[in-house]
């Protein structure tokens, strides 16, 4: 399932796998480019696609196992990771951002692998309330068309490799919980260096026993789950 609620603009066509001019032309929803892609690589397979925020489609996001979430802003991280953990479904957070410092430009990011009994994004830092509070956005800093489309790659990569762990039976002891920082500048990936520093603690931002579908006995005629 994929959920967006944009359309192809001319400068997207710098970053966006798959995009064509006509698209722009033609406002084509985002979701039937990535569509048209799969199908270009797989027989005949099942993309279900949403024109709109994924809140509009979460009812089916319940029926997944792994979410992945690609978003601008810190407030949507956490809700993306509150609906994750309710639902006892793996989040893989992938960010990336552009900064400008003194003459040059500065280009970071991270994969996060947020995993239900596991320590969280707020845990990493990654999200916090100073943040979501301000959520100033300066992406921009580095122009209208910013040439990212080789980090934003090496990102999407490496939160495939933790998909690929999470359901490919490749390691006896699979992570559970992963936060790697990219630097664009040096073209590093590297374990953060906070999941060090969390080691032996539990998360204390989700409780255990505030985790699973409160309303599965009720559509299911069945207890409530709840792990």
């Amino acid at each position: 399932m994929i959920a967006d609620p944009d359309i192809v603009e001319d400068h997207n066509l710098n970053r966006l796998i798959g995009a064509t001019r006509q698209d722009a032309e033609h406002r084509v929803h985002k979701v039937h480019v990535a569509e048209r892609v799969i199908s270009g690589l797989i027989v005949r397979p099942s993309v279900v696609t949403i024109q709109a925020p994924w809140q509009a489609g979460a009812i089916e996001l319940r029926a997944c196992h792994v979410l992945f979430g690609c978003v601008d802003s810190f407030s949507e991280r956490n809700q993306l990771e509150q609906f994750s953990r309710r639902f006892l479904l793996p989040y893989i957070d992938i960010g990336m951002d552009v900064h400008e410092v003194g003459n040059e430009f500065v280009i970071g990011g991270q994969v996060a692998l947020s995993t239900p009994g596991e320590h969280c994004l707020w845990c990493m830092g990654i999200l916090d309330r100073q943040s979501i509070a301000d959520e100033v956005r300066r992406y921009g800093a580095a122009g209208g068309r910013p040439q990212v489309v080789w980090p934003n790659g090496i990102l999407a990569s490496t939160a495939v490799g933790l998909f690929v762990q999470l359901v490919a039976p490749w390691h006896e002891h699979p992570i559970s919980t992963a936060y790697l920082e990219y630097d664009g500048n040096s073209h590093t990936v590297k374990p953060s260096n906070r999941l060090a520093a969390l080691a032996g603690r539990r998360c204390s931002h989700f409780h255990p026993a505030d985790r699973g579908d409160a309303f599965f006995g009720r559509r299911r005629g069945l207890a409530p789950f709840v792990h």
